[in-house]
């Protein structure tokens, strides 16, 4: 196990202050998944047993458009303990994860997706974790041989380009999966914003955090959800989202090639003063033309990229729309359903 630089005496406060019988609840955003949400069920209610805990599912239905809610709302029928929400339409799985945040009820939260490429028995050492003292505990991807050469790469590009730009730091190759203590759901339900990116938003709350490392095994069923395309403006919103640095970059970029302009035109000043005028270059004036109109687009589309965001907070939307909430039969009889209609 992984430990991030945390003060003990945080973590030892901590430890001893853990509840010995918390509820544990399990989010699982979910986008047509029914050829592998029956697989997942199989292999996460054994593990959640043998916890000793009583735990709670929270199913977000992100606008599945086959039988993943029918199935589930059988299975919450059937005795499933949990609840699953219905989004009006496909937000995104940012969107989905903030919807279960608000939702759960536990002491503790595992956040998980349904394709099992998350390995359920790792739950049992995140509870160790947190019994230690932890209010953050991650999977780190060790090995991600399932994944393309290219999604390798281009993720390991991004996660150093992340870091090295953003003033926070976050883990590289740690998915969505983790255990989190409500301490960490409070402060992620105070953050505001619209354009969601959970990875930095979990890194950014901070608190004492461990990283359990495990192979990432294929997918059980089904196919992933996200294409390059998705994983771009993913990336895009994650970085964007966490640092200016781009627009900084823009603004020294601008600085220099502004002063070289300047040089120059003394410099054509003084040659034409000393030597005459000659028959300037239609090749050479072509390329500069060029490329200094490609560097204003190129400043002008990064400042944009910001201001769309801005666009979007300003306009104040709901991050989603909640359209029902499916309860367990047995929270129900107890009297425990609460409807959220937007958050």
């Amino acid at each position: 196990m992984n430990q991030t630089a945390a003060s003990k005496i945080y973590v030892s406060r901590r430890e001893t202050a853990r509840p010995a019988d918390p509820l544990l609840s399990v989010i699982v955003p979910v986008f047509n998944e029914e050829d592998v949400i029956g697989h997942f069920l199989e292999a996460t209610r054994p593990v959640l047993e043998k916890t000793g805990l009583a735990y709670e599912y929270v199913f977000i239905d992100d606008g599945s458009r086959d039988s993943t809610a029918d199935y589930l709302s059988e299975k919450l029928k059937s005795g499933l303990p949990g609840r699953l929400l219905g989004l009006s339409r496909n937000f995104g799985k940012e969107a989905a994860l903030s919807a279960g945040l608000e939702a759960v009820r536990g002491d503790i939260a595992v956040i998980m997706d349904a394709d099992l490429q998350d390995p359920p028995d790792l739950i049992l050492q995140m509870l160790d974790g947190w019994r230690a003292g932890y209010d953050v505990i991650y999977g780190l991807r060790v090995d991600r041989s399932s994944d393309t050469v290219l999604k390798r790469s281009t993720a390991n590009m991004f996660y150093k380009l992340f870091n090295r730009l953003a003033n926070i730091d976050m883990p590289a190759n740690a998915g969505d999966y983790r255990l989190i203590d409500r301490a960490v759901i409070d402060a992620l339900l105070r953050l505001p914003e619209r354009n969601r990116f959970m990875k930095g938003l979990f890194a950014w709350v901070g608190f004492p955090a461990m990283a359990i490392p495990y192979e990432r095994p294929v997918r059980k069923a089904g196919d992933g959800k996200f294409n390059y395309w998705k994983l771009w403006n993913f990336a895009l919103d994650g970085l964007t989202g966490f640092t200016t640095l781009p627009l900084r970059v823009w603004f020294y970029g601008g600085a220099a090639i502004s002063f070289g302009a300047f040089a120059y035109a003394i410099y054509l000043t003084v040659r034409t003063s000393l030597f005459g005028a000659d028959l300037p270059g239609y090749a050479s004036l072509m390329v500069a033309l060029l490329f200094f109109s490609g560097v204003q687009l190129l400043s002008i589309g990064m400042i944009g990229e910001y201001i769309a965001r801005l666009f979007n907070e300003a306009k104040q939307r709901p991050v989603y729309i909640l359209q029902d909430v499916i309860e367990s039969e047995q929270q129900e009889d107890a009297g425990t359903g609460k409807e959220t209609h937007a958050g």
